[in-house]
Formats: structure tokens, sequence, C-alpha cells
């Protein structure tokens, strides 16, 4: 049976490489759900899908536009954000990061002072101090 819809499908889709994925496409409607519209006669979907292309009970043309849906793909796109919002983001962000800057100077500058009141001149002995 097969190979008899494949050969009447040719005369409906001549590229071979093309039928198998219109015929795919139309398999993957009818499993989600899509109404048979010829008889199943205990055949399965893709032979289904076959006798559908092959009767020209289904349109190729809406085959061809579903399974290029299918393999596109989509970006989705996230909303813009308000400008304030975002303004108050980086000012939050330049203020924390300053904050972090004047922390570690200060950090530095106390063990530059612990260094120099630690530092004995060689001059000097402890019990000159």
């Amino acid at each position: 049976m097969a190979r008899v819809t494949v050969e009447d499908c040719i005369l409906k889709v001549p590229n071979r490489f093309e039928l198998v994925l219109l015929t795919a496409q139309r398999a993957r409607d009818i499993s989600a759900g899509a109404p048979l519209t010829v008889d199943r006669d205990n055949d399965k979907t893709t032979v289904v899908s076959l006798r559908e292309i092959a009767e020209h009970t289904v349109e190729v043309d809406n085959l061809r536009t579903a399974l290029i849906q299918g393999l596109q793909k989509t970006v989705d796109f996230d909303e813009p954000e308000d400008d304030a919002e975002m303004q108050a983001i980086e000012i939050e962000l330049a203020e924390a990061s300053m904050n972090l800057d004047l922390s570690q100077e200060m950090r530095e500058d106390s063990l530059n002072e612990q260094d120099e009141t630690d530092f004995i001149a060689p001059d000097e002995t402890e019990e000159d101090l």
C-alpha cells in the first residue's frame, strides 16, 4: 500500500525529500489531534498522511507553512523596563561600588598606619622609646 501511495504522491509533490517532510508534518498534526480527511482503514498515521496528500484532501501549501513554522526558532524579547527604574538601579550599583572602594581604601590606610607604628628605626632602641 505504501509504495503505491508514494508513487501517487510524487505526482502532487515531485521532490521525494519534501514529500517525506510534508508527510511527517501531517502525521504529527494527526497525532496531535487533527481530524482525518480520509478513512483510516487500519493504516498507520504516516500511510494515512500519504493517502491524504495523494488524494489531495489536505492543502500541501498549508503543510509547508506549518512545517516552516515548526522549524523556525523564535526569540523571546524581554519587555523594555522603565528608564527611571534602570537609572535607579545604575545609581544604586555605582554607590555600592564607591562604598566598596572607600572601605578598601580605609582598610589599606589602617594597615599602613599599623605598619608605621610597628616599625622601629635601626638607630633607635626600645630603651629610647
